[in-house]
């Protein structure tokens, strides 16, 4: 196929050129008289422009009429300087118009300049003026003389060169079989070993697109580069077949885990905390009529409930928040005024989903590791926002915070899923939330004596 493929090219590329060159020798006579014509009508219109732009800068010498002027007069030296002034090229008569432009510019641009360059009102300065409007005369009537000679040049080289425009169809005729002839030849044999392998791999790849990995194998015939690509297409078939399988296992996997650990961590009970709250219930009891103790005993039960029978991975706000007001409630019966709870939640973010057991962690992380330790105590604050499209929740404590290295191996931990560093609780937050919201975060911010805040941000209505 390669050989046929080159004769067919070669067939191709010897027609093109040959229809280029007889195509180019006429065109280029062509072009060079369109090139001559454009240049002297260029020259004949660039003085008339500067004709005018001179004297409105003559007449009232202000910065506009002198930037158009400046402009003009740039146009006309350009137009001056493209002139062709090759004596074989452009013919005696052309030659002597041009010669005479030249001089007569070169002359005209010295007084002219000598001219700006003097005061206004100068003895001498309206004949001056006169006579540089006669230069700008006389300048534009040489360009359109020489214009007219220029386009009579050109009309007896394109008469000249007329025969030669008449053999470009022919050569294309001629040279367009032979590429024709060629191309077929290529054609039939492309289409059997190039055209049909590749629309039955675009077919197949077309049902891989729509997930169907069954469709029939093209049958690769010999060793070219098309058999090639063929056996290619099917062995990365085969792989991406085994890959996506791979990736349902493990994702199925990772579900299944995360629902483990979310168990877990429902499950999971600070028996310290369970132990201190069931004997201030009992003191309680003994000091007092049992209006308190049933309410520390009804905010129990309702924790337990909603730990050991939740099986939604999210709940509305509000439940997560009735959660912590019940734990805090409890824990305030501990320490007393040492501990202060406050909540600013909108009421348009309370129906929002966001994952089960997000808060009360955090909330608890805020007291055994931030607050516990400080004598006087401290306070926890919740708040809530609608942004972005995005739900934003902020869990602050005034605690002990951390330092700036403890801080830095709390993200790093979080960032490789490393929950011993970081505690079940607040890496079973961390990774369900970016694993639940593709436009999930988790932020935590911290300062040594000054408290901590950690940042959540979830989807609304994912």
């Amino acid at each position: 196929m390669r050989w046929i493929s080159g004769l067919a090219a070669a067939v191709v590329v010897l027609s093109i050129a040959g229809t280029l060159a007889v195509s180019s020798f006429g065109l280029l006579g062509f072009e060079k008289i369109l090139d001559n014509n454009s240049r002297g009508l260029n020259l004949w219109k660039a003085a008339g422009e500067e004709m005018r732009t001179f004297d409105a800068y003559a007449a009232d010498r202000t910065e506009k009429s002198r930037a158009a002027y400046e402009a003009a007069r740039d146009r006309t030296e350009e137009a001056v300087a493209q002139l062709p002034f090759d004596y074989q090229e452009i013919g005696p008569e052309r030659y002597a118009r041009t010669w005479s432009i030249r001089n007569l510019y070169e002359n005209y641009r010295e007084r002219r300049d000598r001219f700006l360059a003097a005061p206004r009102g100068e003895e001498g300065y309206f004949k001056e003026l006169y006579a540089l409007n006669r230069a700008q005369t006389y300048l534009q009537s040489y360009a359109g003389e020489l214009e007219f000679l220029t386009v009579e040049d050109g009309t007896r080289r394109y008469e000249a060169l007329r025969p030669l425009f008449a053999l470009i169809p022919a050569a294309a005729v001629l040279f367009g079989a032979a590429a024709v002839a060629g191309v077929r030849r290529l054609n039939r044999t492309a289409d059997q070993n190039l055209v049909r392998p590749v629309v039955e791999l675009a077919r197949d790849s077309a049902r891989i697109a729509a997930g169907d990995f069954d469709g029939p194998m093209v049958k690769a015939l010999g060793e070219d580069e098309i058999a090639q690509l063929i056996r290619a297409f099917y062995h990365m078939k085969g792989a991406t077949r085994g890959y996506i399988a791979a990736l349902k296992d493990k994702h199925e996997a990772e579900k299944q885990l995360d629902a483990v650990r979310l168990q877990m961590l429902k499950n999971q009970i600070n028996p310290h905390f369970l132990f201190n709250t069931l004997n201030m219930i009992a003191s309680m009891a003994q000091v007092e009529d049992a209006a308190t103790t049933e309410q520390m005993i009804t905010a129990m039960s309702r924790l337990f409930r909603y730990n050991l029978k939740s099986t939604d991975s999210v709940m509305p706000l509000e439940r997560e928040l009735k959660v912590v007001s019940d734990y805090m409630y409890l824990q305030q019966m501990r320490f007393g005024k040492r501990l202060r709870f406050t909540s600013d939640c909108p009421a348009d973010t309370l129906d929002h989903l966001v994952p089960s057991f997000a808060l009360q962690p955090l909330v608890e992380n805020a007291i055994v590791h931030g607050l516990s330790a400080q004598k006087e105590g401290g306070k926890i604050h919740i708040r809530a926002r609608r942004a972005d499209g995005r739900l934003w929740l902020w869990v602050s404590d005034t605690g002990c915070g951390m330092a700036e290295e403890r801080l830095a191996q709390i993200r790093g931990a979080l960032a490789a899923g490393d929950e011993k560093a970081t505690g079940v609780g607040l890496g079973n937050i961390y990774r369900r939330i970016h694993a639940m919201y593709p436009d999930g975060e988790m932020e935590v911010y911290s300062r040594a004596g000054c408290g901590t805040v950690i940042r959540l941000a979830v989807g609304v209505g994912q």
